[in-house]
């Protein structure tokens, strides 16, 4: 078997395999790393490309190994740097006799549950307040699979508990049921306290 032979079941493999990776969007670790694969799957393909005399695949994936090593550096180097220095915060505040704190890229695909400790979703999104620069929601999503048949809910901050493990809704699960859909495009509803104002 040639190197060229290796190198094209190697190929495409990597690049199926980097692409899983990336687009699970399992954090700045697991994401670089889909780049050290991307990496190995271009370096594969410029190896067919010349092997082969197809300019263009050299060419394609010579740039495409540029891109890759930027993604590594953005994700193995920066994004990790930025994440690993969140994380020591929130065990230095938890160490601390003052308020723990949570990042805010935690928040998002953390789990909630309802009072009862039963698991009714996850964050996509948290819209923050401008003037008071508070969370004013936490968009849930529920039920559904591969984002056929879910719900999205935007929860008010006051009926919801936020803690390093996890958040937990203030509303019975009930009572999570029969809120609204969100709507991306439209703004949220009132909280409670400012709709009773």
């Amino acid at each position: 078997m040639t190197t060229a032979d290796i190198a094209g079941w190697i190929a495409p493999a990597a690049t199926a395999l980097a692409a899983i990776m990336t687009a699970a969007n399992l954090g700045a670790r697991v994401t670089g790393w889909g780049f050290v694969v991307f990496l190995i799957g271009s370096l594969a393909w410029s190896t067919v490309g010349a092997s082969t005399g197809q300019t263009n695949l050299l060419a394609t994936n010579g740039f495409l190994t540029i891109v890759n090593l930027i993604g590594i550096w953005r994700w193995l180097g920066r994004q990790a740097r930025y994440e690993q220095g969140a994380a020591r915060a929130v065990q230095a505040s938890a160490a601390r006799p003052a308020p723990d704190l949570l990042t805010y890229g935690r928040l998002i695909g953390a789990q909630v549950s309802d009072q009862a400790g039963q698991i009714v979703g996850e964050t996509i999104e948290v819209l923050v307040d401008c003037e008071s620069h508070r969370i004013a929601y936490v968009v849930i999503r529920s039920g559904g699979l591969g984002g056929v048949g879910e719900r999205l809910r935007a929860v008010a901050r006051q009926d919801l508990t936020i803690g390093s493990q996890g958040i937990v809704l203030a509303l019975s699960h009930d009572g999570f049921e029969r809120l609204d859909d969100w709507v991306p495009e439209a703004p949220p509803p009132l909280p409670r306290a400012a709709a009773a104002a």
